[in-house]
């Protein structure tokens, strides 16, 4: 494996965490419940991370701040605009996934 230093490796890790946000805010197609059944995770748990990590350096930021970096506008309104009522095939897979 190449090897790359830490610096250069967390320039790479930002670029595909940019390029990740900008490809889930084009595809607002693609609803919340449908990332969580197929991968286990959501642009709200993307926004999640992103906030703990803030946290984690000092950084307080409001859930909602963390998600419009995610979202690229504020979450209420892109709920507005592009999420949909899951299907109940959709809530049924979420439920199934997510028994413990």
């Amino acid at each position: 494996m190449t090897e790359i230093d830490a610096k250069t490796r967390t320039e790479l890790e930002a670029a595909a965490f940019r390029t990740l946000v900008e490809h889930l805010r084009q595809r607002t197609d693609v609803q919340n419940i449908d990332l969580m059944n197929l991968a286990g995770f959501c642009r709200n748990c993307l926004s999640r991370w992103y906030r703990e990590a803030a946290e984690q350096r000092g950084i307080p930021l409001p859930d909602a701040e963390a998600r419009e970096v995610v979202y690229g506008e504020p979450y209420d309104s892109w709920k507005a605009k592009h999420q949909k009522e899951a299907s109940a095939g959709q809530k049924q897979s979420f439920e199934a996934a997510n028994k413990h």
